[in-house]
């Protein structure tokens, strides 16, 4: 017989967790499946782990320039197993929050790997035979990291995101095959680690679908610290050569060879649809594997819903737990709207970081807005200076008289100082409404300000 819940849940990530936690709270009886630790990828092996590496290369690039402060600190030396020691020590803390949340909001988790037995009766086996139903399902079952056709991962030479958050050594000299926000983690990653770096990226420019402006000024910082950054490129194959990999691309109507110690490839990350036996059940599936869902993240079977990784869009940890609240909303009758995902906020945590929200100034022409801009940089900034941290800008995109279309930093702490950009955008505040609020002064924060200020026709600093 199987067990009737409220809620039965396929997957631990953020999508499910945040499922769980959020109807938890509402009164409802949960039950969530999940084959190995709660958390998912974000946790274990994406957000948490990639940027408590990303503050390793920090301190050790502020301990390099201590000097310039006045602080000779001598020249710092890594030991990168103590800082994956350390970030094991946040997982595993982390992990045990989540799970006493869980707990405490009576939430039951199921170990094992559950699989559709029929999807209109919400009827879910696991692995370990044991057997639930609920009044509504969640398929929140993640992704995993996309390889290439002749490039499958073997974790030595050629390297998944997962690999790279594992290595115990430094590689000498690395490819990075995406330049999108993880590669461009990476990359930074690397290059403040000692490796010597290069970039392939198939598009015309890395970071695609960030700002322009913003994604030149990544561009210029990652060239001054030496890494290289090759775009409109195709990549054609590897040779393995003993420890070595040559890596053959054509660029233009050149075809070039690079030999590297290691290879990551960062070309995205593909839904884990499969194995949950969707077949027959009803869920519509499209041709990449993402199950699809209206503005309710309801998919084709009635009270069958999918949040998360699986489905199509942004795949972030924090637009999964906007899912999740849309669809224990949705399950409990509640009035709510559809997420407008070409606003949700980006934070890519590269040196320099990069942050945005809305549309940038090209997408907002190509829809037919009356665009007007304002770009202030952090080179004018008395906190930058302070920090040490002069290279970035913040730029503003918005409707002629009307309200701001998007916000864009690059810069100093940019993931942190998207918050006040983010709520505008989504509010659609106007240059006016935004005119008299005070900002602290010295702060980074003061630039976004200055910029709306500036759409009013009127100036201080700018």
């Amino acid at each position: 017989m199987a067990e009737q819940f409220d809620v039965v849940i396929l997957g631990g990530g953020p999508g499910g967790y945040a499922a769980a936690l959020y109807g938890g709270s509402a009164g409802l009886r949960i039950a969530m499946v999940e084959e190995q630790r709660v958390g998912g990828t974000c946790l274990h092996q994406g957000c948490i782990p990639a940027k408590e590496l990303l503050q390793t290369a920090e301190v050790l690039r502020t301990v390099a320039g201590a000097k310039e402060f006045g602080v000779d600190a001598g020249q710092p030396s890594l030991d990168l197993g103590t800082s994956q020691k350390r970030k094991q020590q946040v997982i595993d803390r982390l992990t045990r929050g989540l799970e006493a949340l869980l707990k405490q909001r009576k939430v039951t988790v199921v170990p094992g790997r559950g699989t559709l037995v029929d999807g209109a009766a919400r009827h879910v086996r696991v692995s370990d035979g044991t057997e639930l139903k609920g009044d509504a399902l969640i398929l929140a079952t993640g992704s995993r990291p996309r390889a290439l056709p002749g490039l499958d991962f073997d974790g030595e030479q050629i390297l998944s995101s997962d690999h790279v958050l594992q290595l115990r050594d430094v590689p000498g000299r690395v490819v990075i095959i995406g330049g999108g926000a993880i590669g461009c983690e990476f990359a930074s990653l690397l290059a403040d680690l000692g490796s010597d770096v290069t970039i392939l990226e198939v598009l015309p420019q890395i970071l695609a679908g960030v700002d322009r402006d913003a994604a030149d000024v990544v561009v210029r910082a990652f060239k001054k610290r030496g890494v290289k950054v090759e775009t409109g490129v195709a990549v054609e194959g590897v040779d393995r050569n003993g420890s070595e990999v040559v890596v053959k691309y054509r660029n233009g109507d050149s075809l070039k060879e690079l030999p590297v110690d290691k290879v990551i490839l960062s070309v995205g990350r593909r839904p884990l649809s499969d194995g949950i036996e969707l077949d027959g059940s009803g869920v519509k599936v499209d041709e990449r594997g993402f199950i699809q869902v209206d503005g309710l993240m309801r998919t084709t079977v009635p009270g069958v819903y999918a949040v998360g990784d699986v489905v199509p869009g942004p795949q972030l940890a924090h637009v999964a737990f906007a899912e999740a609240i849309v669809t224990i909303k949705t399950i409990l009758g509640e009035p709510v709207s559809p997420i407008e995902y070409d606003k949700v906020p980006w934070g890519i945590y590269s040196h320099p970081e990069v942050a945005f929200s809305g549309l940038t100034e090209q997408a907002a022409r190509d829809r037919g807005h009356d665009v007007v801009t304002s770009v202030h940089r952090f080179a004018g900034n008395g906190r930058a200076l302070i920090i040490g941290e002069p290279d970035g800008l913040v730029k503003i995109v918005a409707e002629r008289d009307g309200p701001l279309l998007g916000v864009h930093i690059v810069g100093p702490w940019a993931t942190e100082l998207l918050a006040e950009g983010y709520l505008a955008v989504n509010w659609e505040a106007t240059a006016k409404d935004l005119e008299m609020l005070v900002h602290p002064h010295p702060t980074l924060s003061e630039l976004f300000g200055e910029s709306a200020i500036a759409l009013t026709g009127r100036f201080l600093h700018g």
